[in-house]
């Protein structure tokens, strides 16, 4: 059964962008536009990991991450954040509300799908 990735990116390119590399690789893959977007999606499916932005409209990725984590269910979810915010304080703030991993943009899809794997293996492993 294919794993499911959510996508949290206010900018549709990348969003496509990271939705295709995950594709090729054999992931189902959900699209939400922002942090509300994703807290509406996340209960509809089985979702197995998370890439979310921090600057988004909405909600943004640091209230959704801490959102998420005060649920039980989704105590262990994986959650990337992928944003433009590299500042040391952005990085230790994003860990703190609850991610497992923080990449800054610009990104390439070989990044992504080794941060993918250390959560979920990759077909072709």
């Amino acid at each position: 059964m294919k794993k499911t990735i959510l996508i949290v990116e206010d900018s549709e390119t990348i969003r496509k962008f990271i939705a295709m590399a995950l594709k090729i690789t054999g992931f189902e893959v959900i699209e939400a536009i922002d942090g509300m977007d994703a807290l509406e999606k996340l209960p509809l499916h089985k979702i197995d990991l998370l890439i979310t932005d921090l600057n988004m409209p909405n909600l943004d990725g640091f209230l959704l991450i801490k959102t998420i984590r005060e649920n039980p269910e989704y105590k262990e979810l994986p959650i990337i954040i992928l944003s433009s915010l590299g500042k040391d304080e952005d990085i230790k703030r994003g860990f703190e509300s609850g991610a497992n991993s923080y990449l800054i943009k610009p990104f390439n899809s070989k990044r992504i799908l080794y941060e993918v794997s250390k959560y979920i293996p990759l077909k072709n492993e």
